[in-house]
């Protein structure tokens, strides 16, 4: 896998931490638990906010990968839940559906980016190394 432009292999140079993905759908969980995996990226997995809301692994999580649109919760009632319990945690939030209105005011909640699925393992690596500060923004 490259980046853009680049014939150098993308990773997260020296990420050692743990990426959480809530999402409701079981396939993209697994599918980003496999890939992370792969990449020796450690994960875990909840099929929605008010799991991992209740996890053990809250405070661990050093990057949050938040489907939007899910039961339940809206993204932005999520997404202040999880702002609340951890202020400073990076979230990048995941949709299918790009709502510009919703953008602007998770950007301001002060999510750290966003990937429209589907998205490509150079896409999800650039995300997750921009929020955990791994690669430059």
């Amino acid at each position: 896998m490259t980046g853009p432009g680049s014939k150098e292999p993308l990773s997260t140079p020296g990420f050692d931490g743990l990426v959480a993905v809530v999402d409701d759908d079981a396939s993209v969980r697994r599918a980003l638990e496999r890939l992370l995996g792969s990449l020796d990226i450690q994960c875990v997995t909840h099929h929605s906010g008010v799991e991992f809301l209740a996890s053990s692994a809250l405070h661990d999580v050093d990057c949050l990968l938040l489907d939007v649109h899910m039961p339940g919760l809206t993204g932005i009632e999520q997404l202040d839940a999880i702002r609340v319990a951890v202020s400073k945690l990076p979230i990048v939030l995941m949709t299918g559906r790009y709502d510009v209105d919703f953008a602007e005011r998770a950007s301001r909640a002060g999510v750290s980016g966003f990937l429209r699925k589907p998205f490509t393992e150079t896409e999800l690596l650039e995300a997750i190394g921009v929020a955990t500060g791994e690669l430059p923004g």
